[in-house]
This record gives C-alpha cells, sequence and structure tokens, in this order.
C-alpha cells in the first residue's frame, strides 16, 4: 500500500475485549500482507470512571483525524450519574448518521422462516428516542411520563441516501420504512426523503413499507436482497431481529459513518452488533465472526488494492470456516473462539498467497 493508514482501536470491556484482540490477531501484517497503524485508546468501563469518559472523547477525535475506528463491545451502566454509553459520545463526535448492519446466510446455519438473501438494516444513528428528553409529573396513578423526541432533515436525507446507493451497489431494493401513516409530520419526514432517493435513483427497486408491516413480511419473505432505511429505535429493534433470523446476532458487523456535504464517507467505525457476553467471558467459547468481519469490512475503505483484497480473503475465510464445520457452540458446533480465528487466518493467508501467485494468468 502506498501509505500505512492509521485506525482507532477502542478497547472494552469482558468478552468484548476478548473477541476484539481476536479480529487484531487477523489483521496483523504477517497474515493479511500490510501494516496498519493502530492507535490504542482503553475504553473499558474502568478507564471511562478513571478519566471521567475524557478517554471517549480523546479516541472520537483521534477518528475524526484518521478516519478509521474499531470498537471492542463496552458496558454501559445502568446507573444514573455514571459515565453512561460511549457509544452516544462517539456517534455525537464524530457525527455520524447512520449505522448499517447486513444479515446474510450462515453456511450450515438454517436461517428462520427460509429467509436466504442479504437484509441490510440502515438505521439512524442519532435522535429519535435515543437522547430524548423525558419528565414525569403528577403523582400516584395520575402520574403521566413524558418524552421530547426529535429528527432532522439532514439526517433523514442522509439515511436514504445512503440506502439507495447500497441498494444500487447490491442490486437490492429498498424497503420497508417508518410508520407515517399514524406520523406523518415526525416519521414522515423519512418517508419524504425515501420518496425523494427513489426520484434520484429510478433504477433501484422501490418497495415502501410501514414498520409493522415490514416486521411480518420479513417473516414471509425469502425473495430479494433488501435494504431498508429505518428511523433510529425501529433500525435498533429491526437489526436486532434480522441478523437472529439468519442464526445467530454475531454473523454480521456493525458499522457506523459520518458523510461529507456529498454524502462521501468521512469516518468509518467497525463494531460487532452484540453486547460484552459476561456470562462467555475467559472461557474462550465466544463467536468472534462478528468483529473479524467487522475488521474486513473496515478495510473495504481504504480504497487500496491490497486492503480490497485482503479483506475479500477475510469474509470468504470466514464464511468457509463455518461452512466446513468450524463453529462455535452458537451455531451449533464445539470450536473455540481462537480454534475459529486460527482458522480464518490459515485461510486467509492461503487465498492472498495464491492469488498473489495467479496475478496476471
Amino acid at each position: 500500500m502506498s501509505n500505512i493508514k492509521s485506525v482507532v482501536i477502542m478497547k472494552g470491556d469482558q468478552t468484548g475485549q476478548e473477541l476484539l484482540d481476536e479480529a487484531l490477531r487477523v489483521l496483523d501484517p504477517n497474515v493479511i500482507g500490510f501494516e496498519i497503524d493502530f492507535q490504542t485508546y482503553d475504553l473499558s468501563l474502568e478507564n471511562r470512571r478513571e478519566t471521567n469518559n475524557q478517554v471517549v472523547h480523546e479516541a472520537a477525535k483521534a477518528m475524526k483525524r484518521t478516519g478509521f475506528g474499531i470498537k471492542a463491545a463496552t458496558i454501559t451502566p445502568e446507573v444514573t450519574g455514571d459515565v453512561g454509553s460511549p457509544n452516544a459520545i462517539l456517534r455525537k463526535e464524530i457525527d455520524g448518521k447512520v449505522i448499517i448492519r447486513t444479515g446474510r446466510r450462515i453456511p450450515g446455519v438454517r436461517p428462520v422462516a427460509g429467509i436466504h438473501s442479504p437484509i441490510s438494516v440502515v438505521r439512524m444513528a442519532v435522535g429519535d428516542a435515543y437522547g430524548a428528553k423525558e419528565w414525569r409529573e403528577g403523582e400516584d396513578l395520575d402520574e403521566v411520563a413524558f418524552r421530547t423526541e426529535k429528527i432532522d432533515r439532514k439526517t433523514c436525507r442522509t439515511v436514504a441516501e445512503y440506502s439507495f446507493r447500497h441498494a444500487k451497489k447490491t442490486n437490492a431494493k429498498v424497503f420497508g420504512g417508518p410508520k407515517f401513516t399514524v406520523s406523518p409530520v415526525y416519521e414522515g419526514m423519512l418517508k419524504e426523503e425515501m420518496d425523494a432517493a427513489s426520484q434520484r435513483y429510478p433504477e433501484v427497486r422501490y418497495e415502501p413499507q410501514l414498520i409493522d408491516a415490514t416486521y411480518a413480511l420479513l417473516i414471509s419473505n425469502s425473495g430479494d436482497p433488501m435494504v431498508i432505511p429505518a428511523l433510529n429505535r425501529d433500525g435498533d429493534c429491526l437489526s436486532d431481529l434480522v441478523l437472529q433470523l439468519f442464526g445467530s446476532i454475531a454473523g454480521s458487523e456493525s458499522i457506523l459513518m459520518s458523510f461529507d456535504d456529498d454524502f462521501n464517507t468521512q469516518v468509518v467505525m467497525a463494531e460487532a452488533p452484540h453486547g460484552t457476553a459476561p456470562s462467555l467471558y475467559g472461557k474462550n467459547v465466544a463467536n468472534p465472526m462478528a468483529m473479524i468481519l467487522a475488521s474486513a469490512s473496515l478495510l473495504t475503505y481504504f480504497n487500496e488494492p491490497k486492503a480490497t483484497a485482503a479483506s475479500r480473503a477475510i469474509y470468504e475465510a470466514v464464511i468457509e470456516a463455518v461452512r466446513e464445520g468450524i463453529r462455535t457452540s452458537d451455531l451449533g458446533g464445539s470450536s473455540t473462539t481462537s480454534d475459529f480465528t486460527n482458522e480464518v487466518i490459515r485461510k486467509v493467508q492461503t487465498k492472498l498467497e495464491v492469488w498473489t501467485t495467479l496475478q496476471g494468468f
């Protein structure tokens, strides 16, 4: 590669950190064939408390400089007044607009309802129910809870634009949408931007549905690949469902992106969609697929031939390993975490060596 890329590594908690370590093994230069400059920040709960979240702000600033980040799963304390969620800080500071998660077939794992084609959920990364102002008034049975939510036109347009671009790239249809009939002013803003994006991309199939119909139709759909734009809360719920429909929430990466005014990516942060899995901590049994795929996805944004080849090799190696029966317990196998990573590393090295040998044929 002509220039060494810098990637911000954000350490996490419990099994989340263990799986990050596995992904970094795959990104070793002896495996992928080129160097990456890793800049490490400790986002463990202990260090976030010790620094009063300053380390999270520093990691966000570093990502804005480098354009790339890989984050381990972290603990979000439930006690009011504690350090809270680092994800909320990171999304705000890098101006993250979109989170994309793609459910895809895992070989040897039977998907629910016979679903076969990939389904990408393009989730609004900010606003909506998250960070909303909440309060209560009254007492006893007369107590009433209120919440003030908001979304903005720019974020809605970004979600819609990216959805149609991604659908065009993957030959998918844009499907689903918000409950705009019940909420024409609030949720209707995303629907308006989806309709407008459809006019800009007439070659992309467009099948808008209300969010409740989207859930119902997912269970009965087994046909075309789909891209589903969604509000923040809807997308959070929907992406977990979609990944589980394919067999495991650990079977896909989660990508947070910020964009410039022309909707080109500026910052990309890759992570697993699952949490810290404390019950699996220290047992070497957790599924590292999502973190490994997250690292592979990040490489595609380097826009360098070697990185693109390494990304493809990692994706293929992960899928082939599962197909050949190298599976952790959540996928019905008996392989350990490190066994799975070892097999992926072996396959990646073989693929890249073969591809290099056959260049020019």
